[in-house]
């Protein structure tokens, strides 16, 4: 369901989150006077993910990238994000999601000082202890997505930094691998609370988990192709790998794209863009060329001072 659309990101809302929410306002119904303090309570959770969400999507088109959408459901949010190709871009892009977490905690604590001031814990008790609860939900949020494991933003965060000193694909294989790791030590602490809803979250980190696993086996495997001189893609400065490794779109034939200059040799076919296997970006071919840059060095080019 589309919901709205801020600072050029679409906001939906998946289906399955309505019967979520109905199964936990029922459940926790005891906790208040009234059912809709607890609809309140899962307002809060659903605006503290939401901020969550466009702290990451906002961060992204900050440093140069792309997000234009945010997914709600039930294990959370997704925000469809796709900073450059950089150790730095992708740092602040990840971090700049918990870090909203963190501001809300002075706020939260702001409120329910207010409020126990206000006498609200005698008058007001179900608002009292809905400020707690939510104060609660933003720290446990906190906690849990900065814990160092892959696809979590803390293991994210953790693959940035690994990609200082490892680089790209090694840092992802490392991330992930710890992150499997982590999953299992979760998988195994949520059967021993019986707790259906951390194994539905360890199954879909699983799956996430292991199809980074995949991409930096394929990126370290792209990392050790011979790279072709002369080229380097503007957004990420790599040079381009040597050999048939671009398909047409039209003969669906594969082709080096930087030997026939963008176009198949098959049928013919011009293209007026090429992508960079690396980061994913597509630029014109006259970009590729380097002209600006002093030259290229283990795949990377370095700029003229």
């Amino acid at each position: 369901m589309h919901l709205f659309r801020f600072k050029g990101v679409d906001l939906y809302l998946h289906w399955s989150w309505f019967l979520v929410a109905a199964y936990e306002i029922q459940r926790r119904q005891h906790i208040y006077s009234s059912v809709l303090w607890n609809a309140l309570e899962y307002l809060g959770l659903f605006l503290i993910v939401l901020l969550h969400e466009f702290g990451h999507a906002l961060a992204c088109r900050q440093v140069g990238g792309t997000a234009d959408q945010i997914l709600l459901w039930p294990f959370g949010g997704v925000a469809y994000v796709n900073p450059p190709q950089r150790p730095g871009a992708t740092l602040w892009s990840i971090a700049a999601g918990p870090l909203v977490n963190v501001a809300l905690v002075p706020v939260l604590l702001a409120a329910i000082w207010m409020s126990r001031s206000l006498g609200w814990a005698l008058t007001m008790p179900d608002a009292y202890r809905l400020l707690r609860w939510v104060f609660g939900i933003n720290v446990g949020l906190l906690i849990f997505n900065i814990l160092p494991v892959y696809p979590l933003d803390g293991g994210q965060i953790l693959r940035s930094l690994l990609w200082y000193v490892m680089g790209r694909a090694r840092s992802l294989m490392v991330a992930t691998v710890l992150g499997l790791l982590g999953i299992i030590g979760l998988f195994v602490f949520a059967v021993t609370q019986q707790s259906f809803w951390i194994i539905a979250i360890c199954v879909f980190m699983l799956m996430n988990c292991w199809s980074g696993l995949r991409h930096a086996q394929m990126l370290l495997g792209l990392s050790r192709l011979p790279r072709r001189p002369g080229f380097a893609c503007p957004s990420c400065r790599t040079a381009p790998p040597a050999g048939d490794y671009w398909g047409c779109g039209e003969c669906r034939k594969a082709f080096d794209t930087f030997e026939t200059r963008g176009a198949c040799p098959h049928c013919g076919a011009q293209f007026a863009t090429t992508m960079c296997l690396d980061c994913g970006e597509q630029h014109p071919m006259s970009q590729w060329v380097i002209g600006a840059y002093s030259g290229v060095v283990n795949g990377e080019i370095s700029a003229k001072q």
